[in-house]
């Protein structure tokens, strides 16, 4: 099972990943502010139909509904008691979609940041942040998970620290981090710069990326960094669709599934071996994307393309790159807009 990611990539080159489980579950009824890991316990059904319309999309990677999971996030909703059961439900019902798939899907165990600031900035030391995620990815082990799945991760000792815990638990594992404020995460870790995160007494990530953020042109600038800083990793891409806008009350993204056919090709283009897409994306959207790596793994030739082509194909960039706000003063640097 521990290998079954390495050697799917190995067969098919690139791998398309999901999209959207929040923006989703939304869409059948979850109230915001609710915990969604719940229901993997009261309404399964869903995060199984969830799961299934990602792989008839044509997905190779689904993501357990467990963002999450670990008892700092759950402790919100008075379940911190409930990590492992939590965890174990949400990769036997992925697990049970992939197994019933008619060719190989992996099960990635999703392992969202604790929500807490670790010291000296917060409470939380290194040591408890390992055993906090080392508590929930049992559960995901159990449930049979195939790899996982460390997301829209900002600090470099919460990394370390899952990345520790992913360890301990002997699975492999992908750390993909948010570069939304000023081209880097809201630490200040810059893309370039999360490949050389890792202890080198350790196992090293599977593969690392980037998720989430600002748009899918920020993202693809981000990629371009990794590549270019690491061109042996693994890298992958998964990003919004679009940028959101409140309609009533609802929050819609404004990608198509033809921009998210583009973003695919550019993000092949730039190096990423995965790709997927975050809040927002659709199985709509995934069809398209399908479509997007099927037909681009056809051609003989590529070419890296510039930001600049990246902004004419995909729209503007809402932050500057990562090398430009560190070449500007810091009154200078260009960083999220409050909305």
């Amino acid at each position: 099972m521990s290998e079954a990611l390495a050697l799917l990539l190995a067969e098919k080159k690139v791998l398309l990943a999901d999209g959207a489980t929040g923006t989703t579950l939304f869409d059948m009824g979850l109230t915001s502010g609710d915990s969604p890991e719940f229901w993997n316990d009261t309404k399964p059904e869903n995060i199984e139909v969830l799961h299934q319309g990602f792989v008839d999309a044509g997905s190779d990677i689904i993501l357990t509904n467990t963002f999450g999971g670990t008892r700092h996030r759950l402790k919100l909703h008075h379940a911190q008691d409930r990590v492992f059961e939590l965890n174990e439900k949400g990769a036997q019902i992925a697990r049970c979609i992939a197994d019933a798939a008619d060719r190989t899907v992996i099960v990635a165990g999703s392992v969202g940041p604790t929500g807490e600031l670790l010291m000296p900035l917060g409470p939380l030391t290194v040591e408890e942040a390992e055993e906090a995620f080392f508590e929930q990815m049992e559960g995901l082990k159990s449930g049979g998970a195939d790899v996982i799945w460390i997301e829209t991760m900002s600090s470099e000792d919460e990394i370390n620290a899952a990345a520790g815990a992913a360890r301990r638990i002997g699975l492999p594992y992908v750390v993909t981090a948010s570069f939304d404020t000023a081209g880097k995460t809201m630490m200040g870790l810059p893309p370039a710069g999360l490949s050389k995160v890792f202890n080198v007494d350790g196992q090293k990530p599977a593969a690392i990326g980037a998720n989430c953020g600002v748009g899918a042109s920020d993202l693809l600038s981000s990629i371009l960094d990794m590549t270019e800083n690491d061109p042996e990793a693994t890298i992958v891409a998964k990003a919004n669709c679009g940028i959101p806008v409140i309609q009533g009350e609802k929050v819609v993204y404004t990608g198509t599934p033809e921009l998210m056919y583009e973003y695919t090709c550019l993000a092949m283009d730039a190096g990423a071996k995965i790709i997927g897409g975050c809040c927002g994306t659709s199985c709509d959207h995934l069809k398209y994307m399908r479509k997007a790596i099927d037909e681009h793994l056809l051609l003989e030739e590529v070419t890296r393309p510039t930001v600049d082509e990246i902004v004419v194909k995909i729209g503007p960039m809402k932050n500057a790159t990562s090398a430009a706000n560190d070449a500007q003063a810091p009154r200078e640097r260009k960083g999220r807009r409050r909305s």
